[in-house]
């Protein structure tokens, strides 16, 4: 493992601490918005946002937030409204509430946009759809489109999950991608520029000092909670499998210490649980049986069992074949119990498609012939990711 830090400080230069450098050549004299949360900072944990509102060669005219809100201070699915952000003065559009991508109104105040998120290298973090909707904009208004890139927090070389089918697309899948892509978010964007109907002017800022085999650990950068239900590496290395759990009405550990690292519900058996999970003899991961009382979201105030998921070796373990076969034990013990959750409006598909980006999980998942063909299908859409993807990837 390489040394968290060098002598000058840590080993990896986002693109956020190379703000300035941004700002004096393709920035300059611009009026510029800004997509963040509190990801964004630099690795003196200086907020992208105080830092803009102080350039010299370009001035911050406004904020857009996504899911969460600008500071993070709203949870999970909660919509909001634009806004003033109290800190800056400075104008902040919601891009979770009445839209989901920047209007021309919206965009009249800037000549370019920057993005500057920490992702998690998934298709249904919600963060990767907004980045499209904004290029998108971007791309109709003639505006710039700046992505101040940071590390796929697990390294640029784990590919896992089946593609989106066309027909399934939605704010938790905006593209025909793998569940895990294995790029940086720069890497990302490029990839969507070729995609989306009309590219926009796209600049990154490239990350300094990463290769594709370090994880975040390796990178000597500030791990910022992500939202506020993956708070930790942790959740994040385990939540490409078991965000599934989300489609159904077993608790995926919201409400609790350990969400995503945590599944259960009121009728499971905890302990045969872990006993049948660990005798399938899954690579780098164990079980234990858990009990749980969610504080709010699913099974609130409920005493809840099932299992916690530790990693006992980051290289083998594999979320998403771990998450589909823990989902099909599930649904094995909990009987007429089980049950996927319906669709959120009249004429839409259940969630669980829209997570996985097909219904084959739902119709397949509880057949252990059909969740042993989704894993041989989704090996066959990883093989082709990973030539599709190649032309788009910046480090080595």
């Amino acid at each position: 493992m390489a040394d968290k830090k060098s002598g000058n400080g840590p080993l990896v230069r986002t693109g956020a601490d190379r703000l300035e450098e941004a700002a004096s050549t393709e920035l300059a004299g611009a009026r510029i918005g800004l997509v963040t949360c509190p990801t964004g900072v630099n690795a003196r944990f200086e907020p992208t946002i105080d830092r803009c509102a102080a350039l010299r060669d370009a001035r911050l005219t406004a904020l857009f937030a996504c899911e969460h809100g600008i500071r993070g201070e709203r949870q999970a699915g909660v919509l909001f409204g634009d806004e003033i952000d109290p800190r800056t003065g400075v104008p902040v559009f919601s891009l979770y509430g009445e839209t989901r991508k920047p209007t021309e109104a919206m965009l009249a105040h800037v000549d370019a946009v920057l993005f500057d998120i920490q992702d998690i290298g998934v298709r249904f973090f919600t963060y990767l759809t907004t980045l499209v909707y904004v290029m998108e904009a971007c791309a109709q208004a003639g505006k710039t489109m700046v992505v101040l890139d940071r590390p796929n927090p697990f390294g640029g070389f784990g590919v896992e999950g089946g593609k989106l089918v066309p027909g399934y697309e939605s704010m938790v899948g905006v593209a025909a991608i793998p569940f895990r892509t294995g790029m940086t978010i720069g890497e990302f964007a490029r990839y969507m520029n070729d995609r989306i109907g009309k590219p926009c002017d796209l600049k990154v800022v490239e990350l300094q000092g990463w290769r594709r085999a370090m994880e975040f650990a390796d990178t000597g950068l500030p791990w910022i909670p992500t939202s506020p239900n993956t708070p930790t590496l942790d959740t994040c290395r385990v939540y490409p499998g078991t965000c599934m759990f989300e489609g159904t009405n077993v608790s995926e550990g919201r409400g609790t210490t350990r969400p995503f690292e945590t599944v259960g519900a009121p009728w499971l058996d905890g302990e045969r649980l872990a006993r049948e999970m660990n005798g399938l003899g899954l690579p780098g991961v164990h079980f234990m049986p858990a009990y749980f009382t969610p504080t709010f979201s699913k099974h609130q105030g409920e005493l809840c069992s099932g299992v916690q998921l530790y990693v006992t070796d980051k290289r083998s373990f594999r979320s998403v074949e771990t998450g589909l076969k823990l989902l099909h034990r599930v649904i094995d013990l909990s009987g007429d119990r089980f049950e996927w959750l319906p669709p959120f409006k009249e004429g839409r598909k259940p969630f669980i498609d829209y997570l996985t980006g097909s219904d084959r999980v739902r119709l397949m998942a509880g057949d252990a012939d059909g969740v042993e063909r989704l894993l041989a299908d989704w090996e066959r859409d990883v093989e082709s990711w990973s030539r599709e993807r190649e032309a788009y990837l910046l480090y080595d």
